[in-house]
């Protein structure tokens, strides 16, 4: 263990206590006994615990609280006044030193008998919350006014080099952010108090966060605190007592929540977006939107009757175009919609509407999806039907291949590779075509090869017509319209058409994109 001053992190200081006197030497033994207590710090002075990054100094503000313990009884708290710390606390016991505890200004819980306390430090986007401990280097005494402290960190300063598209704080997954202490034995043990997330200041750069010791934790998750994002954070080595580590962790944020890390192509200007990890799907029962956990996943069955208006099935993913839930004038637009009349489809009353058009709230993407960020209009959209061309037509790609046919854990469907997709990453047959037999993709190689690449796959869900799903292949709504039909992309077995039309009363796959920016 290293003491404070000599590691950059550590803030040495002298406790000097002063007018601590008894009260009431007559009080019964059932009688709480206060005394008051100053403790004077030396040569601290400046910013609650916004430790010095260039230093690690460590120093006090007005209101920081020091918790006093003495022979395993919890007896008080001392506040800092810009001089001192003082208070009143429950008298001490005699001939015992006088433990000291600064918990980061956070509330601690207690045990029902007060010998353990624990706090959380999740959120440091404010300041970095210490966590340090010291006991009195000499006994108390009744009548003693002197008493000196070392005190000593028990987490560590941590320097992280963080790249983010999101305004909103950086969060980091898996970390050590509970402390608990025994107060009778003084002993620290780490934990994390649920998924282990610590929360920094928002923004790109350098930022400082305070960890808790821990073993090496090797490449976790990051997210931004609004949801929106996610990313990774590069291997935070083991963290020991009053480290001070000022080389930067990689933190990348940059992946809209949700999406599939890979890039595509979809026009000839070079824009680029993501896929979403799943089709769209719609839960009734909790008026919710979601991406299907797996790309391969499908809702409904072939030959299955939904019923009028999906009676029969909570969950929907085979929409009528423009099947939002938003009221946009036409007479079918929830998501559960059956009807098979076309023009009962029209939004806004036109039959020649883009989604694009208005306020594009036709479009799907514009609710809240609960696993791709959970906010409205938070940047999902619908392809166009030439930007669904531009995909698996004209687009330039490095290995030159856009699309094959396959079957992926046994589902049959379209492959559609990444720009910079490699040729020797894996074996592919049949480029830009073939039929479902050409490829058969075991799971292992599809997680671990493909999808961990940014390959995306669209499953063959079928098409509905009325309330009657049909084994149609699969089809997938784009936002243009050609006249009283939409556009879509569409395949069979051995065909693709990425710019053809559908009735747009017709039940299709949704699969949104996101715009790179």
């Amino acid at each position: 263990m290293k003491k404070l001053g000599i590691i950059a992190i550590a803030f040495a200081m002298l406790l000097g206590m002063s007018q601590c006197k008894k009260e009431n030497t007559s009080a019964s033994n059932d009688e709480v006994v206060k005394v008051p207590i100053t403790l004077n710090v030396s040569g601290n002075s400046g910013s609650r615990v916004a430790v010095t990054p260039e230093t690690g100094v460590v120093t006090f503000e007005n209101g920081d609280v020091i918790h006093v313990v003495s022979n395993g009884v919890y007896v008080g708290t001392m506040t800092y006044n810009g001089t001192v710390f003082s208070g009143e606390i429950t008298e001490p016991t005699e001939g015992q030193k006088l433990q000291f505890y600064f918990l980061g200004n956070k509330t601690p819980e207690f045990n029902a008998d007060n010998t353990e306390c624990s706090v959380v430090i999740s959120d440091q986007t404010e300041y970095l919350p210490v966590i340090s401990y010291a006991p009195s280097r000499e006994n108390y005494q009744i009548g003693k006014t002197d008493y000196n402290a070392t005190l000593l960190n028990k987490c560590a300063l941590v320097k992280f080099d963080v790249t983010t598209a999101s305004e909103a704080a950086t969060c980091i997954v898996g970390m050590n952010n509970k402390v608990t202490v025994n107060l009778a034995t003084n002993e620290f043990a780490y934990d994390m108090d649920g998924e282990g997330i610590i929360t920094l200041a928002a923004g790109n750069g350098e930022k400082w966060g305070i960890l808790l010791p821990q073993e090496e934790v090797n490449h976790t998750n990051s997210f931004s605190n609004d949801g929106l994002y996610t990313g990774s954070c590069a291997t935070i080595p083991t963290i020991e007592e009053n480290d001070y580590l000022t080389n930067g962790i990689v933190v990348a944020i940059g992946l809209p929540s949700g999406a599939i890390d890979g890039l595509f192509t979809i026009n000839d200007n070079g824009d680029q977006v993501y896929f979403s990890k799943g089709n769209l799907q719609y839960t009734i029962s909790t008026q919710t939107w979601s991406f299907m956990e797996h790309q391969y996943d499908l809702v409904e069955s072939f030959g299955q009757n939904v019923g009028t208006d999906y009676s029969n099935q909570d969950v929907i993913s085979l929409f009528g175009w423009g099947t939002s839930g938003y009221n946009h004038g036409a007479t079918a637009y929830q998501p559960w919609s059956t009807n098979n009349t076309i023009n009962n489809y029209y939004a806004y009353g036109q039959s020649s509407y883009n989604l694009y058009d208005q306020n594009g709230m036709a479009d799907w993407g514009y609710n809240a999806i609960i696993n791709g960020g959970n906010q409205e209009n938070s940047g999902w959209r619908t392809l166009m039907g030439s930007e669904w061309y531009c995909l698996f037509n004209t687009r330039n790609t490095t290995s030159g291949i856009r699309w094959v046919m396959g079957r992926v854990n046994g589902m049959k469907g379209v492959i559609l590779l990444p720009d910079n997709w490699i040729a020797t990453t894996y074996a592919l047959n049949d480029i830009n075509g073939g039929n479902y037999n050409s490829n058969t993709i075991a799971i292992e190689d599809w997680i671990n090869v493909l999808e961990a690449n940014g390959v995306v796959f669209f499953p063959a869900a079928g098409l509905r017509i009325g309330s009657l799903v049909y084994d149609y292949d699969g089809g997938y709504w784009a936002s243009s319209v050609t006249g009283s039909n939409t556009c879509c992309m569409f395949f069979s077995d051995g065909r693709l058409n990425a710019w053809g039309g559908e009735q747009r009363s017709h039940g299709q796959s949704v699969r949104l994109v996101r715009d790179v920016q």
